[in-house]
């Protein structure tokens, strides 16, 4: 093959990668990973604006995980806080609490102050958790100013779908709650079943 052929061969080959490594238009379109299998090693940032692996704070006990969309979501600050109320509980089960948004560790700090959070909260701003994880999509262009806002800019345009996974401390997916209308959400009371169920069967 001529300079020429490869070249154009390669380029082709590299609008494919990107058309396929675009995000779903829609919350209903998203692929997200199965029960069983592992989350990977993708870095968030806590409210020091320290980076921290996932994998490594999933290390430290069995945990919930909990994505959602931001601190300017109504529906995800009555969650955060609903948890919140029963984290002593989930505690007592033997599983930490994480919480994930692609808001900045100042917006972090305001959430967490707002609902009374006691759980860690931490940001993926540029989105490579929730994309690994297979539940990003693209942010409806209305909402897309204020997630730039949100994140010092470096959100161009994700928005995660709320969801909770349970992992053990290899980070694999031990129970997963994930649903593309973002008013619904896993109550405090099903998730503390869901916990207890799977303390039984470890």
């Amino acid at each position: 093959m001529t300079q020429k052929p490869l070249l154009a061969a390669l380029f082709l080959f590299s609008i494919a990668f990107h058309a396929s490594a675009q995000l779903p238009e829609k919350a209903e379109d998203i692929s997200p990973l199965l029960i069983g299998e592992t989350f990977p090693d993708e870095k968030l940032v806590n409210l020091k604006g320290d980076g921290v692996s996932i994998l490594d704070l999933v290390k430290e006990k069995p945990t919930v995980v909990i994505f959602y969309r931001g601190g300017w979501c109504p529906f995800c600050n009555r969650h955060l806080a609903e948890i919140g109320q029963r984290e002593e509980e989930i505690l007592n089960l033997g599983y930490q609490v994480l919480a994930v948004s692609p808001d900045n560790a100042e917006k972090l700090r305001e959430t967490a102050d707002k609902n009374e959070l006691k759980y860690r909260l931490f940001s993926d701003e540029g989105g490579a958790l929730a994309k690994a994880v297979g539940i990003a999509f693209d942010a409806p262009g209305i909402v897309k100013p204020r997630l730039k806002n949100y994140s010092d800019g470096k959100n161009t345009g994700y928005l995660p779908v709320p969801s909770v996974f349970v992992l053990n401390t290899k980070g694999e997916i031990l129970f997963e709650y994930i649903d593309p209308n973002y008013k619904q959400r896993i109550g405090g009371d099903l998730l503390l079943a869901v916990l207890t169920a799977l303390k039984g069967e470890g």
